[in-house]
């Protein structure tokens, strides 16, 4: 079953080949929003656990459905007019986002998601406590090994072609600069400064 790290990466392989433009400055915001997309499906999760104690009791519901990947993305990608610190982001990727999470929940495990809902509704079964969810998530993403560097190597191959320089080279980059010229500026003060 693909957990949290495991749609993440597989989010951020999306993300990288979908965007055009390496913008670092909205790096962070980006990635969080990332992150935030390609986990609301298990919305469910959170909510079956708040109303039943049961993180399946809505699991794989609505919100893993074609209809809502494309209503969420409509909202999510209009976000940012209501609250500045979402960015901009297009309806399209919104979309693929969200869409990434429910496909391969749908391809990588055996019970089904409700693709076609509200034509259809497969919700999961048994029971999974507060405890087992946090489990999971914390130390059951071993098991996504595959679908992390399967990504990777996607995002890697990705900069490669477009020759693109790794978002994270770009960060450091930046900030050795601003440190290198603190640090230049504290031990040799200009004229002005003394």
């Amino acid at each position: 079953m693909p957990l949290p790290l495991g749609h993440t990466a597989a989010g951020l392989a999306i993300h990288d080949v979908y965007s055009k433009a390496n913008n670092s400055d909205r790096l962070w915001k980006t990635l969080t929003f990332v992150i935030v997309l390609t986990n609301l499906p298990d919305i469910d999760v959170l909510i079956g656990l708040a109303v039943h104690g049961n993180g399946n009791f809505f699991h794989r519901g609505p919100t893993h459905s074609f209809l809502f990947a494309l209503f969420m993305a409509f909202i999510a990608s209009n976000g940012w007019r209501c609250w500045s610190k979402i960015p901009r982001i297009s309806p399209l990727l919104c979309f693929l986002l969200i869409l990434s999470h429910v496909v391969a929940d749908a391809l990588l495990t055996t019970s089904p998601v409700s693709f076609w809902w509200p034509l259809e509704l497969n919700l999961s079964n048994g029971h999974s406590g507060w405890r087992e969810v946090i489990e999971s998530v914390l130390f059951g993403a071993f098991r996504d090994l595959g679908t992390i560097v399967l990504s990777g190597v996607v995002i890697f191959l990705n900069r490669l072609i477009r020759h693109r320089p790794f978002p994270i080279l770009v960060i450091l980059s930046r900030l050795v600069k601003k440190g290198v010229k603190s640090t230049f500026d504290s031990c040799f003060p200009s004229k002005s400064q003394t």
